[in-house]
């Protein structure tokens, strides 16, 4: 303790030292009351709520195939939901179809204690990866319990990481669906059904959101994800998503003519092939796994033009053709009669004095008298 003033240094030498000595020791001991804590499990966790409601979903009996399999992983994979109830950061959850959960009670708030939580009831979730097996499903929500190489971080060749350290972070969970008695043939919406405990997918995303501005046979097939011969490439990527990869080349027989075409899938999956010419779908190849490919070029909208593209015609819009040609007028803001400013309008030059009536104002260059011939060398003519 310092003092500035030489006055209180004086007094302060008078001070007996353990006088000094306890008035220290009864600031410090307030001072440290005063800023240190303790938070228990039951305080940190007393609003985390465990109630849970298990599923009553009815659930097909026949065993699922492989290309069930993948239909799941391409329906499911990066769809968006909503955290149902507190989610813990890096640990693993386990529900049962139509069950319960483990860890459950006081397991599931000293797991959430000790770990952290990922995503609080409400938070927007996003299934990063989905794995599926013979008698489950795995989830990993924003990205999982792991890191990505989480193995080849800890190897180094020459003092120098293979992995970089950037710093990243576990920011998810992983939620596994077990069904007991094994996997049956349940489609993406059952699976969605059954996550309701956790996940709530009820919530629209925007192409949920999109398509319900579109007609039924449009929203069905973005539901379903769908491609249509005729779709532009925001129903496209509405149904599908961004694809794999694309490819630019030059229509067949053409020097002009150019087509994009997108990629959804790899082999063994089912692979589309998009080809759109413009902003439309031209063409739309499917080829699925010991199957030939199908090919789709007949539109397929039903007359549907998206509105963005169409005009409406409204009482005051001018026929076309109004222009002095014939064509189209340009726009312009100007109300009907009024003109331009600036605008230039036709001068008339004052007639000289020598000439008071314009009307006998006669060109120069002709004649007086037509019958009187005109020499062109500009000579006067001969008598």
């Amino acid at each position: 303790m310092a003092f500035r003033s030489h006055r209180w240094r004086r007094h302060a030498a008078a001070l007996p030292a353990c006088f000094l000595a306890g008035t220290l020791a009864s600031a410090l001991s307030a001072a440290a009351r005063a800023q240190v804590f303790v938070v228990g499990e039951k305080s940190a966790m007393a609003d985390v709520s465990t109630e849970f409601h298990p599923t009553r979903i009815e659930l097909p009996s026949t065993p699922i195939t492989e290309r069930g399999k993948r239909e799941l992983v391409r329906n499911l994979e990066e769809e968006q939901g909503f955290a149902h109830r507190t989610l813990p950061l890096g640990e693993d959850l386990v529900l049962i179809a139509n069950g319960n959960m483990t860890p459950a009670g006081d397991a599931y708030k000293e797991m959430l204690y000790k770990k952290g939580q990922s995503a609080a009831p409400g938070d927007r979730v996003v299934l990063t990866a989905v794995t599926v097996k013979d008698d489950r499903i795995v989830f990993d929500l924003n990205g999982g319990p792991y890191l990505n190489h989480r193995f080849l971080r800890h190897v180094d060749l020459n003092g120098v990481p293979i992995v970089p350290q950037d710093g990243a972070q576990v920011t998810g969970c992983r939620v596994t669906l077990l069904f007991e008695g094994g996997l049956p043939e349940v489609s993406a919406p059952e699976v969605k059904a059954l996550l309701d405990p956790i996940v709530d997918f009820g919530v629209k995303t925007s192409a949920e959101a999109y398509a319900d501005s579109l007609p039924p046979f449009l929203k069905t097939a973005i539901v379903q994800h769908d491609v249509l011969v005729g779709m532009d490439r925001k129903m496209v990527l509405a149904a599908m998503g961004e694809p794999q990869s694309k490819v630019r080349e030059l229509v067949p027989g053409s020097t002009t003519r150019r087509y994009e075409e997108w990629i959804y899938g790899q082999p063994p999956q089912t692979v589309r092939f998009v080809r759109f010419e413009g902003d439309r779908v031209s063409q739309l190849r499917i080829a699925a796994l010991g199957k030939p490919i199908v090919l789709h070029t007949k539109d397929e909208m039903r007359g549907y033009l998206d509105p963005e593209e169409t005009h409406e015609a409204a009482m005051g819009d001018e026929k076309p053709g109004n222009g002095e040609d014939g064509s189209a007028k340009p726009p312009t803001i100007l109300k009907p009669g009024e003109a331009a400013p600036g605008s230039q309008k036709r001068v008339l030059l004052p007639v000289p004095a020598s000439n008071p009536d314009p009307t006998a104002a006669q060109d120069k260059s002709a004649p007086a008298n037509p019958s009187t011939p005109v020499d062109k060398s500009g000579d006067t003519p001969a008598e």
